[in-house]
């Protein structure tokens, strides 16, 4: 990719009265208006730039869960947690893989930047009653505490501001545009039987019928968008800067410091100069050709993520000397998805979590008929596994297998539980089904008598609540993400023996990147001769994971992305007061 560095004859380069800021910030995704608030809260003037005409990025995409352990929201749910033992976790998950300086600067870090962001904004979390750390049988691992989602937030009170703020995936919602969290889901699902739970959803269903009278979409904001509409309303009230549809052409350096950049914005090239530094939070490279040639898997085709994590950052900053990290485990997070042409003509990247593949029911083949993977798994080690198993068996795509009344009660991809949606998706060909295993494999390509004896095997062993051959709900991570009303022994197995059956492809997505410019624990970005770059930081996507490209947990993106834009605004102001102080 191209990345212009000069300004062009036709266009000179405009400063106004208004080019002079304390900190600018490359990107507003999750991390970069947590930088921009950190900055704002520690009295800097802040400049927040988008390439895009949203604010949000994959955060207001994804569920929103912060990973930080060690808060005080711990022991509400009856926790008890150190920062010893979450580094005796992490050490065991993340080894080598990453420095363990940014880790530790992390875990001292959390708690202070967590309890900044509520006492000083309108961010709010609470921690989830269970929600496992995903090598939940290490030592140092947790049943819950250190997972907290952002509380729901009413759009309404961002007024005309709500119009700038990305809306979540169309796949994530019901009803034209309603926002549903797991609570609402289960009340949703059980809304037939119990008086409570037909309360909680005949309410849901009234807000948003009010909200489509006036608004585009629902206005109860649950999950990422909330998190990324609390941050906004954040810096809306705080006075700071928002530029859209902003292209950072280049950095601009003086005497080896990052000093500002050239933008160009609304036709016109700008030079804005930063006092207290850059920081790039743009997301990621995995929208970059080049580096994602140079950095995934040529099998790894799809990503879920926003649009605006093109790496464009990246390369100026590599351009200023930066450097990529190459320790990582995986360069990438990853995911099994599905895809979908849309109605218009769009394709719809749709990630399976928790929702499916580990629930009753159900089991995951490769090309040949077999298993290949745990399918309770976590999402991060299932992608990994597709890709690193293709090498030797097709799986590429695999196939999600349900029978009928785990797709029922469960839902399948972008099917809805209780089968909403199941007539257009077989329609259009996304959902595969047959009367017979025998019927499914001849639609599917696979061979019947390598499925029907997969799928016997697992049979056999699911009535003794056992799996012998990957061990499917071994661990308590694994067992939450079952089903365990469903009276089997082991809530992630049972049976698949009501017809018709049913399949979607399921191809590795990389749902973010890890491999990002290498820093120091003050998010400082690092050149390669070790030393900081003066003046530029990283923080998000753009920063090389602390977790080293594994996956301890979930929100271990936002969480961190959220310590460090604390640390590196931190830093950036401590650097301004030293200066005026020196002057």
């Amino acid at each position: 990719m191209h990345t212009d560095t000069t300004p062009s004859p036709a266009r000179s380069i405009v400063a106004d009265a208004g080019a002079t800021h304390d900190l600018i910030v490359i990107g507003a995704g999750g991390a970069g208006m947590a930088a921009a608030l950190f900055g704002a809260i520690r009295g800097l003037k802040v400049l927040l730039l988008e390439r895009t005409e949203f604010v949000g990025g994959t955060t207001a995409f994804s569920a929103g869960t912060v990973w930080i352990p060690n808060t005080p929201h711990a022991v509400t749910v009856g926790a008890r947690d150190s920062v010893a033992q979450a580094a005796t976790y992490l050490d065991q998950v993340v080894g080598d893989h990453a420095d363990r300086r940014l880790r530790e600067a992390f875990l001292r870090q959390g708690p202070q930047a967590l309890a900044t962001l509520e006492r000083e904004s309108h961010v709010k979390l609470r921690p989830y009653a269970l929600h496992p750390d995903y090598e939940s049988d290490l030592d140092g691992a947790t049943l819950r505490g250190r997972a907290m989602e952002p509380l729901p937030f009413d759009g309404r009170q961002l007024g005309a501001h709500f119009a700038l703020l990305r809306a979540p995936i169309p796949e994530f919602t019901v009803l034209g545009g309603m926002m549903v969290d797991r609570t609402d889901v289960n009340h949703l699902l059980a809304m037939t039987k119990r008086w409570a739970s037909f309360k909680h959803a005949a309410r849901l269903v009234l807000r948003q019928a009010r909200d489509r009278l006036t608004h585009p979409r629902g206005t109860r904001l649950v999950m990422g968008n909330a998190l990324c509409a609390r941050l906004l309303q954040s810096l809306v009230e705080r006075g700071v800067e928002i530029r859209t549809e902003a292209q950072v052409e280049r950095l601009v350096t003086e005497g080896g410091r990052v000093t500002g950049i050239v933008l160009m914005h609304k036709g016109q090239r700008q030079a804005l100069h930063a006092r207290a530094g850059v920081v790039l939070a743009s997301g990621g490279f995995n929208r970059h050709p080049q580096l994602r040639a140079q950095l995934l898997p040529a099998a790894a085709n799809y990503t879920p993520g926003a649009p605006g994590h093109t790496g464009e950052a990246i390369t100026l900053a590599l351009g200023a000397g930066a450097q990529i990290g190459d320790r990582n485990l995986q360069n990438a997070f990853w995911a099994p998805v599905s895809v979908r042409r849309r109605a218009d003509g769009s394709t719809a990247v749709f990630p399976h979590f928790v929702l499916d593949r580990a629930k009753p029911g159900t089991v995951v083949v490769n090309q040949a008929g077999q298993r290949f993977v745990n399918e309770s798994t976590s999402y991060h080690r299932f992608g990994a596994a597709m890709l690193a198993e293709h090498a030797r068996s097709a799986c590429i795509p695999a196939y999600l297998i349900a029978d009928a009344r785990a797709l029922k009660t469960y839902g399948l991809g972008m099917v809805r539980p209780g089968g909403m949606g199941l007539a257009g998706a077989l329609k259009d060909g996304y959902v595969v089904s047959g009367q017979t295993l025998a019927e499914l494999a001849g639609r599917l390509g696979v061979p019947a008598a390598a499925l029907a004896q997969t799928v016997a095997r697992f049979n056999q062993h699911a009535a003794r609540g056992e799996d012998p051959d990957f061990q499917r709900g071994r661990t308590a991570y694994q067992r939450n993400i079952g089903d365990a009303a469903a009276g089997g022994i082991n809530p992630n197995l049972g049976a698949l023996q009501q017809a018709p059956y049913y399949a979607v492809k399921l191809y590795p997505g990389d749902i973010g990147a890890s491999a990002g410019l290498v820093t120091d624990a003050q998010a400082r970005v690092l050149g390669a001769n070790q030393q900081p770059i003066d003046g530029l930081y990283a923080v998000g996507n753009d920063m090389n994971s602390i977790m080293g490209g594994t996956y301890p947990g979930p929100g271990i993106t936002i969480g961190p992305a959220l310590v460090f834009a604390h640390i590196a605004a931190a830093d950036a102001a401590g650097r301004l007061a030293g200066e005026a102080l020196a002057a």
